[in-house]
């Protein structure tokens, strides 16, 4: 980017705190609103009016994920209650708005008000690197939960998608014996390929016994309650999906497992490495828009 920008980061967790301190850091001006419960540098000025922080902004930041339940904005660090109307209605079309996974009831309430949401969740280099912090913030739960050391502990990490490789790559750099299931053959090629035992998804009846620990990737029902009456009772089970997940929750408190649903974990485990991740693709995505002419 050429010049300084005007920057209103709006709602969300320990991430958009440290963004907000981050972009300011670099020379811009920035504008938080439902932030009040984290500490801010004197350089961000934290408004109480949504309109104080859109009007004069370049850039418009929302939270990932954009809300917290359908309608309203995620604000954990506000007391504040947002309905999406509220945040949309001032935006004008010369400022970008910039949001993490962008559900479709979010896509309509902005198309109401003819704007567009450019979803940077959806972008590859956050992709990859959040999956990082989520890796990292798995082992460490299991780390927490366990009375056995990952290193020869019995593995099971359900899907090989971003999540599932990075995942699987340090568990076995900690010296576990690493199972991996996927559907598709392809998939199961490059899991026996890397060195892990390779199981199928659709297949995992009469194979569950044995582990220590199984950790889920795949956002759809995967262990229902008669594959988990097949684990075993100090099995730590550990879910790392957006929802809907892919454990039954309310099947293994019935069984008396411990299931652990980890959401969110990059701005849990690693809030400024995660703010660091989403300021860079915020000014890949400025790039790209000013060589697009969007911006002027």
């Amino acid at each position: 980017m050429n010049k300084p920008f005007t920057f209103a980061v709006i709602g969300g967790d320990l991430r958009q705190a440290k963004l907000a301190e981050m972009l300011s850091s670099d020379g811009h001006y920035v504008l938080a609103f439902a932030l009040e419960k984290s500490e801010m540098p004197s350089t961000v000025r934290q408004v109480s009016d949504i309109r104080d922080a859109i009007c004069p902004a370049d850039c418009i930041i929302l939270p990932l994920p954009v809300t917290g339940k359908a309608g309203y904005l995620n604000t954990p660090l506000s007391a504040e209650i947002c309905p999406l109307d509220e945040i949309f209605s001032p935006i004008r079309d010369h400022q970008l708005v910039c949001a993490g996974r962008v559900c479709d009831d979010t896509l309509k309430a902005a198309e109401k008000y003819g704007l567009r949401i450019v979803d940077y969740f959806a972008r590859e280099e956050l992709a990859v690197l959040n999956a990082v912090c989520t890796a990292e913030g798995a082992i460490a739960i299991a780390m927490d939960n366990t009375a056995i050391t990952l290193c020869g502990a019995k593995i099971l990490v359900l899907g090989f998608g971003r999540i599932g490789k990075l995942l699987s790559h340090r568990l076995r750099g900690l010296g576990a014996d690493v199972h991996v299931s996927a559907r598709s053959h392809s998939d199961r090629a490059w899991i026996k390929a890397y060195g892990y035992k390779p199981m199928n998804t659709l297949a995992l009846a009469g194979k569950l016994r044995d582990f220590d620990i199984i950790i889920n990737t795949i956002p759809a029902p995967v262990l229902d309650e008669d594959l988990l009456r097949e684990v075993d009772k100090d099995c730590l089970l550990m879910d790392l999906a957006s929802k809907p997940g892919g454990i039954d929750f309310s099947a293994a408190a019935r069984l008396g497992h411990h299931a652990i649903w980890a959401l969110s974990l990059p701005g849990e485990a690693a809030p400024v490495t995660s703010g660091e991740i989403i300021r860079d693709t915020i000014y890949n995505i400025l790039h790209e828009e000013e060589e697009s002419s969007w911006i002027t």
